[in-house]
């Protein structure tokens, strides 16, 4: 998608900041020398590392219980659900609540 807003508007974009909550993947981006441990790693997301690299991205810590994508993925209680829907822009539509007979 970078490439073909670049391609479409010439400009260059600021880095795309991908949130992560491993700090072993964060270090595994940042240290571009292999370790016996990450020869296993399939080629495919060595990309990752050649984009931080070349300051394409930017791969930044937040602790799990911050990750809005849990609303999509998880069962939450009613507090966690309604502070990651306030976080990611979704609000109560007072049109759709029910009505008293």
């Amino acid at each position: 998608m970078r490439k073909i807003c670049v391609g479409l508007f010439g400009q260059m974009m600021d880095q795309i900041v991908i949130y992560c909550d491993n700090y072993s993947c964060i270090n595994l981006s940042k240290n571009p020398t292999f370790h016996d441990r990450s020869k296993h790693i399939d080629i495919w997301y060595h990309h990752l590392r050649d984009c931080v690299q070349s300051l394409i991205m930017l791969l930044q810590y937040i602790p799990t219980e911050e990750q809005d994508n849990e609303i999509l993925t998880k069962a939450l209680s009613r507090g966690k659900f309604e502070f990651h829907r306030c976080r990611i822009g979704v609000v109560d539509n007072p049109f759709l609540v029910e009505k008293e007979c």
